[in-house]
């Protein structure tokens, strides 16, 4: 595997995984009322969930992309222009709107629940599919590759959201503040499509 195309999927993966969406907000909220160790079970089903989505949009996807280029070509610039919009959407964005009256922490069902009926995520992991299905020798390798690679970086990810919570909730007390952190972000998420296209 080429170093190059190995980099490009590490940043969209990082990229994808890190930015706000429904999965980081409630890690978020859930380090902030939890804390990190009773919080571990949401985040291991969301990366569970982001992980088996991404196997199996590759392991589908992978045999009739690779003997249709021009599918692969379609599906990866309607996977950028969603990309773009979600990523002009989070620059937009103010603060999250936490609930501050959660009983207790979402379950590891919860989790992978949440995942499954994420359209940012079925965008993400069909575009990547689509995107890096060179970086293996069949559907198969390439679900290996993207569910490991998804897995792990969802996880680290929603460590680093949930960790800050309680942080962002103490110095972020405005929409100003939350607009800058979030337009960075949404730079980050627009920078990862780059990649995909050389």
């Amino acid at each position: 595997m080429p170093p190059a195309e190995l980099l490009s999927l590490i940043v969209f993966v990082v990229a994808a995984t890190i930015t706000p969406g429904g999965a980081t907000t409630l890690a978020t909220a859930s380090g902030a009322h939890f804390g990190y160790r009773r919080s571990i079970p949401l985040l291991a089903g969301i990366a569970v969930g982001l992980a088996s989505m991404a196997a199996s949009a590759a392991s589908g996807l992978g045999g009739v992309l690779l003997a249709m280029p021009s599918l692969q070509l379609a599906m990866k610039a309607i996977g950028s222009l969603y990309l773009l919009w979600l990523a002009w959407k989070i620059g937009r964005s103010g603060s999250p709107h936490l609930q501050a009256n959660i009983s207790k922490p979402a379950s590891f069902l919860g989790g992978v629940w949440l995942l499954w009926q994420n359209p940012k995520a079925w965008a993400v992991t069909l575009g990547a599919a689509a995107s890096f299905s060179m970086l293996a020798n069949g559907p198969f390798q390439l679900g290996a590759l993207l569910g490991a690679a998804f897995g792990a970086a969802a996880l680290l990810s929603l460590s680093l959201w949930c960790t800050a919570g309680l942080l962002l909730a103490r110095l972020l007390r405005t929409d100003t503040q939350w607009r800058v952190v979030n337009g960075l972000l949404a730079l980050v998420l627009a920078m990862s499509i780059v990649p995909m296209w050389l």
